[in-house]
């Protein structure tokens, strides 16, 4: 069975730190484009940070510059997403996505979401 599977969200307080995972099952990230995005309650699902394919490129929304990290552990087949400084409008079900365009076929996996709650 093919899938994305997302860990690692919670309940923290202003300013503390979580680290979400995101893992393939039934295939590996090698070759994908990673992406976290999130939506918050009663908000359209917007993007937060990306990485290329080698992991060696990543771009962020303006939002979460400074504060979030993401990176690819090829030996883990995992991205990470390092959420630094949260602050409550970070409160959001997080979701993974995994793409790739490869010999005229597109691949476009979704994780289930995992839900990040920022508040003292």
């Amino acid at each position: 069975q093919v899938e994305l599977l997302e860990s690692g969200g919670g309940l923290v307080q202003p300013g503390g730190s979580l680290r979400l995972s995101c893992a393939a099952s039934g295939f590996t990230l090698d070759n994908y484009i990673v992406t976290w995005n999130r939506q918050a309650p009663g908000k359209e699902r917007e993007f937060v940070a990306t990485v290329s394919s080698a992991g060696t490129e990543t771009n962020y929304t303006d939002s979460v510059k400074g504060r979030f990290t993401i990176s690819k552990d090829a030996a883990r087949d995992t991205v990470y997403l390092q959420m630094n400084n949260l602050k409550p409008d970070d409160t959001a079900v997080y979701y993974c996505n995994a793409y790739r365009q490869y010999l005229g076929r597109k691949n476009d996996y979704w994780g289930h979401g995992t839900q990040v709650t920022v508040s003292s």
